[in-house]
């Protein structure tokens, strides 16, 4: 690796920084803590760099204070982990002083987990970011020894994505003009999803398919030199065909067997852990499960719609679950189940004693009594108070054996 090419790519990228727009997100870390931010290709991992770079800047310190390198520099492809040290010595004959080091998309060299440990130990801050969900392993973890905080950047909630429309609510939008627009901007965020550059383009599905694609051939097929791409294909869609329904592996290989491929259980499982560590999908467990059970079944997201919806024909019922699904994740992280044992409940968060229900429309009477039912009697089981019906628009509130249910809109829900 030469060594004149890395005192350029670091003064390039410090004039870049300096130039770039950055739209605010809610990031909260302790100022001194070394981070990893994980999370999704294209989320705004990087962004969220600059963001806190950008905040350096205006509580002083110098733009030559940050050494930031992006190893998806093609100029960079043929780095090893031996060559990291070079980036540290053309630093020092640049600047001699000790920089603030930002090590964006980490995870393509092998062993770069020993680098980040090493100048933790010597005692720069260090930020990175990677796109593979093995950077939060036992194994890495182990190897960060408590050095580093992993803080998960997800694609845009609702209101970061009217905050990058230039859209503020107003208070008590809901009861002014304005809810009309923040409703159409919604059906906008339902269908395309979050992911930040996406508003950059008018065909919003071409783009979210190459996306996709880049995940598919780029982050699983290359990474874990899978062979049967065709078997995994049909997993990914029949996974996003099933959002409503818990789903088991073995179900998942005599879906997969019907169509004429043969794959076993082992390989269903493996590729499972793949699509959750290239964070595209998620899965959320049965409450009322087993140890056994929750390892073997549940049920499955997709971290983004966008990406969902390129998967589905009239695709609203599950796109409104996914949306319920990936907020509570990014809110409560793994602790989200849903319940199932005498009845079927959507969502149970045991912090906050929350259960949820959702349904696209309750404007039948058997619908809207069907899921008030469910709520209720697991409500009694969990000894849980607060219960929600999400819809598309519906709302009213109603009381039920002493039980307070609040019907509420995804697009207003998503903005409290």
């Amino acid at each position: 690796m030469n060594k004149e090419l890395l005192k350029k790519i670091i003064i390039e990228n410090q004039e870049f920084i300096r130039k770039v727009d950055v739209m605010p997100r809610h990031v909260e870390f302790d100022k001194t803590a070394n981070i990893v931010f994980v999370g999704p290709r294209r989320a705004g991992k990087t962004f969220a760099m600059f963001q806190i770079i950008k905040n350096m800047f205006a509580d002083g310190m110098p733009s030559t204070a940050v050494l930031y390198v992006n190893f998806e520099d093609e100029r960079l492809l043929e780095m090893t982990s031996r060559d990291l040290d070079l980036i540290l010595d053309a630093w020092r004959e640049l600047f001699g002083q000790k920089p603030v080091i930002f090590l964006d998309e980490i995870q393509v060299i092998d062993s770069w987990e020993k680098f980040a440990r090493r100048l933790a130990d010597t005692k720069y801050q260090v930020f990175i970011t990677g796109s593979n969900a093995r950077m939060l392993s036992s194994e890495i973890a182990t190897t960060l020894g408590g050095r580093f905080i992993i803080h998960e950047i997800f694609p845009l909630t609702f209101a970061e994505y009217l905050m990058m429309k230039n859209i503020t609510p107003e208070s008590n939008w809901h009861y002014t003009e304005q809810r009309f627009e923040i409703r159409k901007q919604f059906d906008e965020y339902f269908y395309s999803g979050g992911f930040p550059e996406i508003l950059q383009f008018d065909n919003k599905r071409l783009w979210l398919n190459n996306l996709y694609q880049k995940i598919f051939f780029g982050d699983l097929i290359a990474r874990y030199n899978i062979r049967n791409d065709f078997a995994l294909k049909l997993m990914v869609k029949k996974l996003a065909e099933s959002i409503h329904n818990e789903i088991s592996y073995n179900r998942i290989r005599h879906i997969i067997q019907s169509t004429g491929v043969k794959i076993g259980t082992a390989t269903i499982i493996e590729y499972a852990k793949y699509l959750s560590e290239t964070w595209l999908i998620f899965d959320v467990k049965n409450y009322y499960a087993k140890i056994t059970e929750r390892e073997s079944s549940g049920k499955y997201y997709f971290i983004d719609n966008g990406i969902l919806a390129l998967f589905l024909m009239n695709p609203e019922t599950i796109l409104l679950e996914n949306s319920v699904a990936c907020h509570l994740r990014r809110r409560y992280g793994k602790e989200i189940f849903f319940a199932k044992r005498n009845t079927e409940l959507d969502f149970y968060i045991p912090s906050d004693a929350l259960l949820i229900q959702v349904a696209y429309q309750i404007n039948a009477q058997d619908t809207e009594q069907r899921e008030i039912n469910a709520l209720v009697k697991s409500a009694a089981e969990l000894k849980a108070n607060n219960l929600l019906i999400i819809t598309l628009d519906d709302e009213k509130t109603v009381e039920v054996n002493g039980y307070r249910i609040n019907i509420v809109p995804i697009w207003k829900w998503l903005l409290k």
